[in-house]
């Protein structure tokens, strides 16, 4: 083994485990400080702390029995049962499966929606005032994925606060209930040093034609206010943020994150605020305040960029959604992907020295059924009954003479496509298999939340997400570290503690790099497979910048697989030759690696140029999962989704600011 990668492995070692007294922490890597409450500085039992910080993997975004949806569609599981699922524990799905991850989580929180908390449990519960209403009766009559999809559409201008009148339905009583019980599981289930529980729940609003503008919730101590703040409150996202506002002043700390951008039609990341007026810094200032992470992955696709955006990105085609969330309208990309947005906050930076879009990353879940699904070769999908088959959610044919009835379309009577349809599908001509028009052929196995913390306990990781030291993956466990520095040079290998040296040195992801002149920083960039998933096929850097009014993007692969060395001219590895058999998802086992690092510079770097840099690792491709329900029903893999998949990982960026 080399010097290099002998210091390497010493790092990745040094991330991973826990080092055995808690010491100060090196001044650069402090992050901004967050007023502490009560609760939080409540007598705690004393817990090991390591000052490098570990790898935590958590879900942020999960519904159960309390989510007006999750309930309608078949899940009776409790967050409870969610918190046992996080821990490794089995649960039953609602069509009678067991399920199960791999891998236990480190943290997480369940986010049911706020609006219409509780009321479908109290609506099916026939010794109640509300389950007497004939809405009620509506709803627990309806059987099939089609009667589901039209009870749940006739909730919708309740739940969208679009009634003419005073909703005559809506209890807050019931709410309140629903929100106590959430805050206690919450308080049951968090161990400090072993699993962390956050008290959350989702902001659930969206444009008058489904552009959504979703929001989590996640507060940092052990109690919340009485009631969430919903969009039956208020449609505005800028309204939340004043609520936060106000709910910190009490003594409450929270943040929201924002999800599928990807499903907004351009409305999450605008030039303007709410009422089509220009951001100011009193804008750019609240919702950074407000919205230090955005969700970059999840079950409804992933938001990092699109082809149409990022045309000379080879890897930008992921699990792209292209419609409107619970809509078949298409999505337009503007306006909704992470990388433009901060793009566009640089540009907004240069011309007017505020930006609302420097925010960091991660994934999350979305998941419907109380128990998040992140393996391709283990996958359940979202929405309990409406895609528990793979016929339903559109990766194998409709048996012959199949009805609407049978599947959750994606809308009217083009509920079934054949093989290369548009996204929209119009019923295919000709002969062929027939799938299911769904809205899950579009979804995946993703995804999750990645902190480094000095400990798995809440105070540590609110603080991870605070200074944006958080990181995204698809689904596998990946950590990926990412520095940035003058000192960040060959002599850091040289350091007995490689991790340590690389935060006095330089600033960690989600940090801000001031510029040292005309010096160039330097780029220490580390990822470790998931041992339960692919090996790791390339590491990149991702740069975005600023010049002459434009913005411009470059992808940089910085560490290469199997011995293979980045062109210098193309700034690519080789292909590593990894490859997937489609008829039984094998994969190549002596392809790809388990770790990969490297030292980088920016062979274009230009003094005083704002510009952003961020981390993304690849695995070798393997089946997707409507692949493998392909291989497991015995047909051909449907031919307009992807076969396989390249699961990833991304880090939130560094800035380097002049």
């Amino acid at each position: 083994m080399n010097a290099l990668k002998a210091t390497l492995v010493l790092a990745a070692a040094s991330a991973v485990a826990a080092c055995g007294q808690p010491q100060e922490r090196p001044e650069a890597a402090a992050g901004p400080a967050v007023p502490e409450t009560a609760e939080a500085s409540a007598a705690a039992p004393e817990i090991e702390s390591n000052p490098n910080r570990n790898p935590y993997f958590g879900d942020l975004h999960v519904h159960t029995v309390y989510s007006f949806d999750a309930f309608l569609f078949g899940t009776r599981a409790t967050p409870d049962d969610a918190y046992a699922f996080a821990r490794g524990g089995a649960l039953n799905h609602a069509a009678g499966f067991e399920m199960k991850m791999r891998k236990p989580l480190d943290f997480q929180a369940v986010t049911d929606h706020a609006t219409y908390l509780g009321m479908l449990p109290a609506m099916f519960d026939e010794t109640t005032e509300l389950s007497q209403r004939p809405i009620a009766a509506e709803l627990r009559g309806a059987q099939t994925p089609a009667e589901l999809g039209a009870a749940f559409a006739s909730l919708l201008p309740r739940i969208g606060g679009n009634l003419a009148e005073p909703d005559d339905l809506l209890d807050l009583d019931v709410v309140a209930s629903a929100w106590s019980k959430i805050v206690e599981s919450a308080e049951r289930h968090n161990a400090p040093g072993e699993f962390t529980t956050f008290i959350g729940y989702e902001y659930t609003t969206s444009g008058p034609e489904f552009e959504n503008l979703h929001r989590n919730v996640i507060f940092r101590g052990s109690k919340a206010p009485d009631m969430p703040f919903s969009r039956l409150d208020s449609l505005n996202p800028e309204d939340l943020w004043d609520w936060l506002d106000s709910q910190r002043d009490q003594g409450f700390e929270a943040l929201a994150i924002p999800h599928n951008s990807n499903g907004s039609d351009g409305w999450m990341f605008e030039l303007a605020n709410q009422a089509g007026e220009p951001i100011d810094a009193a804008y750019a200032e609240q919702r950074m305040r407000n919205e230090p992470l955005v969700e970059i992955t999840q079950v409804k696709g992933t938001s990092d960029t699109h082809p149409l955006l990022s045309p000379n990105d080879e890897w930008a085609d992921f699990e792209i959604m292209p419609v409107r969330v619970a809509s078949p309208l298409p999505s337009q990309p503007q306006g909704g992907y992470v990388r433009e947005a901060w793009l566009n906050g640089l540009a907004m930076e240069e011309a007017e020295g505020l930006n609302p879009y420097r925010f960091g990353v991660i994934g999350s879940s979305d998941t419907h059924n109380a128990a998040g699904s992140f393996e391709e070769d283990n996958y359940w999908s979202k929405t309990g009954l409406l895609d528990a088959t793979p016929q339903m959610r559109g990766s194998v044919p409709l048996d012959e003479g199949a009805t609407a009835d049978s599947v959750f379309a994606l809308g009217g009577d083009d509920n079934a496509v054949g093989p290369g349809d548009a996204p929209l599908g119009e019923q295919a001509a000709g002969s062929g298999p027939t799938y299911a028009n769904a809205f899950a052929q579009y979804w995946g196995a993703s995804g999750l939340a990645g902190v480094w913390a000095e400990s798995n306990t809440r105070k540590a990781i609110y603080d991870a997400f605070r200074r944006k030291e958080a990181f995204a993956t698809s689904g596998p466990h990946i950590p990926v570290r990412f520095f940035a520095g003058y000192g960040i040079d060959e002599a850091l290998l040289e350091a007995e503690d490689v991790i340590a040296a690389a935060y006095a040195a330089g600033v960690p992801m989600g940090g801000d790099l001031i510029a040292d002149g005309d010096a160039a920083p330097g780029f220490f960039v580390w990822a470790m497979r998931d041992s339960d998933a692919a090996p790791l096929q390339r590491l990149q850097v991702i740069k975005g910048w600023v010049a002459d009014g434009q913005a411009n993007e470059r992808v940089f692969d910085v560490a290469c697989s199997d011995r293979g060395a980045v062109d210098p001219e193309t700034h690519r590895c080789p292909d590593n030759g990894a490859a997937v058999d489609l008829t039984t998802c094998a994969i190549s086992d002596d392809k790809g690696a388990a770790e990969l690092s490297a030292l980088w510079q920016d062979p274009t770097f230009t003094p005083g140029q704002r510009t952003f840099y961020y981390a993304r690792v690849l695995e070798n491709p393997k089946c997707r999962w409507s692949t493998w329900d392909a291989v497991r029903a015995g047909v051909a893999p449907r031919e307009d989704l992807h076969a396989t998949i390249q699961d990833r990982a991304w880090s939130s960026p560094i800035w380097y600011l002049p």
